[in-house]
Formats: structure tokens, C-alpha cells, sequence
């Protein structure tokens, strides 16, 4: 029958299965049966169109046409194919040769845009290293600065290469130092009940990994950190000092430089971040004190107080008078709004002055000798009032606790004294490994942690003195190292010209 596929030898175009019989038939052949008689026409039995089963078949290939199976004919059909596939080729080509000039063109292009930059920037540094000592000549001042109306005057950076003459601590100064000791006292003794609220915790700091690196902020020619420190009021922001005779001042959220301060002669080896304003305050080698505004990246005020090297400073907590030491064996109080220095005093019989640090009170203050002597002082009455001996090797770190309780020193003896500055005397002596270089000590906010940089980075717990962290991860001495806001991060510089941010 017509009906039955299995009869015929051809494929139906739309082939059913019939449940009743389970034959193939053609669709429109066996609905068209069904219609008329109702019933299977192989078996007979009752048969409707819904009972009928799709069948899915692979597409039908038609067999070529007699004249298309001849030699000629298949020669001409795999030639027709072959000069298919060789024009898609030459097209192709065309293409690629087209991408490459246009691609040789553009890295052109940028290697031209890129030289012009390079050339610009120079000419930029040179202006700027020129305005650096030319503005300030001019009277022009740091944006901070202008509610004060002395600030400027006599602002020229070259205005004098001697050491400034001593203006004296007038009885306004000593009341506003008074005032605001005061004040600070009475703020740590309510701090001192409770722990900050958001203070990571010892597991968060036994946790803390590297989280960034960032080594483009200083010449690669004279490579090295020498000195960092971070703005309280945001510390996302971080200035160091380098020995490319530059300091600069980096955001680590953005991870952006802001400035880039040049005018020192020699390298920068110690800087300030002021806490509530944009200024910057560095020393160096070569006997000056620049007060930076940070906004202009322009040197404001220099201050001259040393006939020596200036080998470290200090901001005092009002935020106006700033402490420096010299291997010149003084120590200087100088006024930052005007620059003028305030009182100079000699350290006598001792050897030269390798560092100085502000109490958290600003009416004493801590300076380590190269004779291996911390020497305590009274900033009013320009006396030292105790001695701290013990340590071998110049002084290499001071740091006072924010309780006012206690000092952290180092020196060239691979240990750190931990000294109780109410019974005068060392309570506690942490030995470090043989030949450890100790660079750096700092103490966070709260004065939970301690920190310690040198040969490596170390944390601390204070009163139990009980380590908690090293971060191996620098590959030269870490010269410098702060804690960030409740001890979030800690940020490290290092002379193999790292600055590192260790946190969660």
C-alpha cells in the first residue's frame, strides 16, 4: 500500500508512527485515510489523528543530480570550492596587513605622545624646583596658613644661611603650651578607662597580610625610604622622605601622589604629616627645617636653627611649634607660623643629638644622644630633668606611649627598653635577635600596640609585651612605621624603596 513506508522505498517527508499498528506512514496521506474511514489501515482497528506520534528524522540530503556525477563535473565543483577557499584567504591577508599598519601607526603615535610627556614633566620638576625658591621669597603662603597674619613674613627660603637668632618664649607661649597640656590630660584620663571602640583586636593583628606595595614614590637612581609618617586626621594620606632628596605625599585609597616637594640640598630624613592642616614639615642633612603646603607643593617656611645636620623632629600637640635636634649637640623650639626660633638650648656634655620626641602632654620631651643617653626635658624650663642610661650605641628610636606612662627606646644594640616615666626606670627590656637593626618604634593611638622596624617589622601587645606579628616582607632595612586609625593597618618604608600596607 502507498500508505505503509516500509513497502516504499522512499522517505516520507513528514513520517507519524501509528500506535495501533506501529507503522510509519506519511502524515498527510494517513489524516487524509482517517478522515475517511477512521481506522488503521494495516490492522482496522479505530485510529484518530490525536493518536498519531511525531517522528523526528535528520534532515533528508538529496543525492546530486545524474549530470553532476560525472569526472568533468566533480573537477569543476572542487575547483569552484578551491577558488572559494583561496579568495577567503586573500581577503584574510588583506585584513591583517591593513590591522598591522594601522596597529604600527598608533604604537608610533604613543611613543611619540610618550617622549613629549617625558619632556614636559621635566620642564614641570625644573619650573617647580625654581618657584620652590622663588615664591616664597614673594611672601606667598601655604593654603593653612592664612588665618594667621605673621605667616609669611619674612618667608623666603634663602633669607638666611646661618642659624636664625633665638626670639625667646614669651609668657604667652608658656600659657598656651600650659593650656593645652591641661587639656590633653584631662582628655587621656577619660580615654584611659575604655578601649576605643573599632581598636583591632590581637586575632585581627595576628591576621594582617600585605596588602599593597608601592615602590615608584622615589628615584629608582637613589633608592631608599628614610623617613614616613601619616596624617591623623585621614590616615589614607602617608608622606615620606627619601634619599633622592625629595619628600612626598601619597593617598593609599586613591593610590595617588599628591605632591612632590623638592628644595632640600641633601636627603629628608625626617618628616611630619600636620594633624589638623595641609602642611608637611621636613629635615635633613643640610641644616634645614622646610614647612611644606601641601596644596602648592611649595616650601613656605624654612627654618635655620642648627649649625649641624638636623637629625630629627617633632610637632608639639597645639599643632604651632615644632622641636629639632642636631649632631650639633642643641635642640631648638621654633614657631612654624612664622618660623622664627623660639629657644635654643645645648645638651652640655653630651654627644650629639640623634633624635627627639614630643611627651603626648608637650611640657617634657625625650632626646637620644650617640653616647647611648635618653635625656628627659622640661620645654618650659629648658632643663633636663632625667637621664636614662642602659643602652649601648648611639639612639637610634624614642617613642612615648599616648597613656603618658611609658617610653619605648632603641639603639645599636638589637634591643628595645620599655621605661616607666613616673619611678624614672626600666621595667622591661625586649631582646630582639643578634645583629637586629631597630629603626623605627611607634606606639598606636590607644597604646595598646607597639611597633618595631628595623631588620624586619614586628607588632607588639603592650603590658604583656607578648609579640604578635613579624612581616618578613621587605627585602632591605625598614627605616620607618606607623599605625593607621584603631591600629587598621600598618604602614611600613624601607631602603629597598617600598612603602608597605599591612591590614586584614
Amino acid at each position: 500500500m502507498a500508505l505503509v513506508c516500509a513497502i516504499s522505498n522512499e522517505v516520507p517527508e513528514h513520517p507519524v508512527v501509528s500506535p495501533v499498528s506501529g507503522c510509519i506512514y506519511e502524515r498527510r496521506l494517513i489524516e487524509k485515510y482517517i478522515h475517511e474511514n477512521g481506522v488503521d489501515p494495516m490492522t482496522e482497528q479505530k485510529l484518530t489523528v490525536d493518536m498519531l506520534i511525531d517522528m523526528k528524522t535528520s534532515p533528508l540530503v538529496k543525492p546530486r543530480p545524474p549530470s553532476a556525477t560525472s569526472i568533468p563535473a566533480i573537477l569543476k565543483a572542487l575547483q569552484d570550492e578551491w577558488d572559494a577557499t583561496m579568495l577567503h584567504s586573500f581577503t584574510l591577508r588583506q585584513q591583517l596587513q591593513t590591522a598591522r599598519q594601522e596597529l604600527s601607526h598608533a604604537l608610533y603615535q604613543h611613543d611619540a605622545a610618550c617622549r613629549v610627556i617625558a619632556r614636559l614633566t621635566k620642564e614641570v620638576t625644573a619650573a617647580r624646583e625654581a618657584l620652590a625658591t622663588l615664591k616664597p621669597q614673594a611672601g606667598i603662603a601655604a593654603p593653612g596658613y592664612l588665618p594667621h597674619p605673621t605667616y609669611g613674613a619674612e618667608a623666603g627660603p634663602e633669607r638666611a644661611e646661618a642659624p636664625m637668632e633665638e626670639a625667646g618664649m614669651t609668657e604667652e607661649v608658656l600659657q598656651k603650651l600650659q593650656d593645652k597640656a591641661t587639656l590633653l590630660t584631662a582628655e587621656r584620663k577619660k580615654r584611659g578607662k575604655t578601649v576605643p571602640e573599632g581598636l583591632a583586636t590581637v586575632d585581627d593583628i595576628r591576621n594582617y597580610r600585605q596588602q599593597a606595595s608601592h615602590v615608584g614614590l622615589h628615584s629608582a637612581s637613589i633608592p631608599g625610604i628614610l623617613a614616613m609618617d601619616i596624617c591623623l586626621r585621614d590616615t589614607s594620606r602617608v608622606v615620606t622622605g627619601g634619599n633622592d632628596k625629595n619628600a612626598v605625599v601619597f593617598n593609599k585609597d586613591t593610590e595617588q601622589v599628591m605632591a612632590i616637594l623638592k628644595g632640600h640640598t641633601k636627603k629628608v630624613t625626617s618628616v611630619i604629616y600636620h594633624p589638623t592642616e595641609e602642611l608637611v614639615f621636613s629635615a635633613s642633612p643640610d641644616h634645614s627645617i622646610r614647612v611644606w603646603g601641601i596644596q602648592t607643593a611649595q616650601c613656605a617656611q624654612l627654618v635655620r636653627a642648627h649649625e649641624g645636620p638636623v637629625s630629627g623632629i617633632s610637632l608639639h600637640a597645639t599643632g604651632d611649634y615644632l622641636l629639632s635636634c642636631s649632631t650639633d649637640t642643641n635642640w631648638a623650639f621654633s614657631d612654624v607660623r612664622t618660623g622664627r626660633v623660639l629657644t635654643k638650648v645645648s645638651d652640655g656634655a653630651g654627644g650629639a643629638l640623634t633624635c627627639a620626641q614630643f611627651h603626648p602632654d608637650g611640657l617634657i620631651f625625650g632626646t637620644g644622644t650617640e653616647d647611648s643617653m635618653i635625656k628627659i626635658w622640661d620645654l618650659k624650663e629648658r632643663a633636663n630633668v632625667a637621664n636614662f642610661p642602659g643602652h649601648s650605641g648611639p639612639i637610634t628610636s624614642i617613642s612615648f606611649s599616648e597613656n603618658g606612662y611609658y617610653l619605648a627606646t632603641s639603639a645599636d644594640d638589637s634591643v628595645v627598653k620599655l621605661w616607666d616615666l613616673r619611678k624614672l626606670k626600666n621595667f622591661k627590656t625586649l631582646t630582639l635577635d643578634d645583629n637586629y637593626e631597630v629603626k623605627s618604634l611607634c606606639f598606636d593611638q590607644s597604646g595598646t600596640y607597639l611597633t618595631v622596624a628595623g631588620t624586619d617589622v614586628r607588632v607588639y601587645l603592650c603590658k604583656q609585651w607578648q609579640e604578635l606579628k613579624v612581616f618578613n616582607d621587605h627585602t632591605a632595612l625598614a627605616t620607618s612605621v606607623r599605625f593607621g586609625h584603631n591600629a587598621s593597618f600598618v604602614v611600613s618604608a624601607s631602603m629597598d624603596r617600598s612603602l608597605k600596607f599591612f591590614s586584614m
